[in-house]
């Protein structure tokens, strides 16, 4: 897998994953998101369980440092994966196993943890990470496709690109933002251009669901008069 940074919005709680690869379906296989527990990226040789087990642990309001040494201890083949961690909180943590193809490594701070592999060089999460950050006036899902944009557009992976992600929770424990390209020329452009789509069309009907709060739904409601 190539790059992707885990984050949580300070002004919201929401919580997302945003990623790229060379590969096909990163979305299936990188990005774990929970509504009141945590987001969680694993990659490079990907091992879902870092965040099947991982987001429980993070609900329960353990440091993400402290969930990962814990998962990574267990994991026989650590030296060959790639994690970043954000809890809701916005609490940080990352890790390269020894192992991840060249060039690999990680970048945390509050809010957001940042990685890639098989990367051109360190100046991509360093892209990533200073327009995520420049950016913090804006909702989660477009600063993550800005930060997918920005790595791409920076040097992205050595073998090009082939999929793209960008999944967001906010309340609920569905997706408020759910946007994957699984195989496409230019993921990052097809992932911008999909975001509009489900800005204009998706999200609103989303908001119009059920909740927790609302068992009928704001959707429904209209429905019926």
């Amino acid at each position: 897998m190539t790059f992707s940074i885990a984050a949580r919005c300070p002004r919201t709680g929401q919580l997302g994953v945003g990623a790229l690869t060379a590969r096909p379906a990163v979305g299936k296989l990188v990005a774990y998101v929970s509504a009141g527990a945590g987001a969680v990226a694993t990659q490079a040789t990907p091992n879902p369980f870092l965040a099947y087990d991982g987001l429980p642990l993070l609900a329960e309001g353990r440091p993400p440092g402290d969930v990962l040494a814990e998962l990574l201890a267990r994991d026989p083949g650590r030296e060959v994966r790639q994690v970043g961690m954000v809890d809701r909180e916005g609490r940080s943590y990352a890790h390269t196993g020894s192992r991840a193809l060249y060039w690999a490594g990680h970048r945390t701070g509050p809010g957001y943890a940042a990685q890639g592999n098989r990367l051109v060089g360190p100046e991509i999460l360093a892209e990533i990470v200073r327009v995520f950050e420049e950016s913090r006036d804006l909702d989660l899902a477009e600063r993550l496709v800005l930060a997918i944009e920005a790595g791409e557009g920076a040097g992205g992976d050595r073998h090009g690109a082939r999929s793209a992600t960008v999944t967001v929770v906010a309340d609920q424990p569905y997706p408020l933002w759910d946007v994957r390209v699984d195989d496409a020329d230019h993921p990052a452009r097809e992932l911008r251009r999909l975001h509009g789509v489900f800005r204009d069309e998706v999200v609103p009907t989303i908001r119009g669901l059920p909740s927790r709060d609302d068992p009928m739904g704001e959707a429904a409601r209209r429905a019926l008069g």
